[in-house]
């Protein structure tokens, strides 16, 4: 009975060192994570993924996720360099690639980034006009990438991507760009119209000029209108010009004095 309470007593004292020393010092470091480790409060090193070993009670272990987070900006009502107030959502992608200083040098890196990126959104769009940001939005995303990486960056943390997603217009200036579309379209379609009249009126100034050297090539436009009209096959008087009808007759009659072969 005694030798059953020692080995009882041995095994719950194994269990308890299991539970108060030997789990505390075993942490697993995630593929995509990567652990920073603070012994009584200083920074000793960073583990890589797997099974790692800790002092217990000296050591803390602060897990990293290394992959790229999307941040997702709401709705923020801006107003342009050309005094326009718009609604703008933005997308942000960044991710961490110095877990120390994402510990260290920041107290929450995540929403440290999403306010620099709400704050540098409305400063870059606020000194950008309308037709800049509705026109040039690959350089609107380039410059807010650029600004938002460099204030991150003292942090560890790297931005990769910014994309603005959609700009809400107030209804009045919607009707008002639409109303602005539709003439400038118009003066297009006018334009255009106004060249091919220009052109035709060329063309037809050659013409008038080659009739006019030679007369033979009205006439000879006129039979060929005369032949068009014949393959309708309608009744119809055609006057024949006095000019056509003699050259008709003189070209029969030199094919009366050509002797047949």
């Amino acid at each position: 009975m005694a030798q059953l309470i020692n080995l009882l007593g041995a095994g719950l004292g194994i269990l308890l060192f299991l539970v108060i020393i030997v789990l505390p010092a075993v942490k697993i470091v995630k593929q995509w994570e990567r652990g920073v480790v603070l012994r009584l409060g200083r920074y000793v090193g960073t583990r890589s993924p797997g099974l790692n070993l800790i002092i217990p009670y000296l050591d803390r272990m602060f897990k990293v996720d290394t992959r790229v987070e999307t941040m997702v900006v709401e709705p923020q009502e801006v107003i342009t360099g050309d005094n326009v107030t718009v609604q703008v959502d933005a997308v942000a992608y960044f991710q961490v690639i110095n877990p120390e200083a994402a510990v260290m040098k920041v107290m929450d890196y995540v929403k440290a980034t999403t306010q620099i990126a709400l704050t540098t959104l409305r400063s870059v769009l606020g000194q950008s006009e309308l037709d800049t940001l509705l026109a040039h939005r690959d350089r609107i995303n380039g410059m807010l990438q650029q600004i938002i990486d460099s204030h991150t960056e003292p942090w560890g943390v790297q931005v990769t991507a910014v994309e603005v997603k959609d700009v809400l217009l107030p209804e009045n200036l919607q009707r008002a760009m639409a109303r602005q579309a539709e003439a400038e379209r118009e003066r297009r379609a006018k334009v255009v119209h106004a060249l091919g009249e220009f052109q035709a009126a060329e063309k037809l100034a050659e013409a008038a000029h080659i009739i006019a050297t030679e007369p033979i090539s009205l006439q000879l436009r006129y039979l060929q209108t005369m032949v068009e009209m014949a393959g309708e096959r309608t009744s119809t008087i055609i006057p024949m010009p006095l000019e056509i009808a003699k050259t008709v007759q003189d070209a029969l009659a030199a094919r009366r004095l050509v002797p047949a072969s």
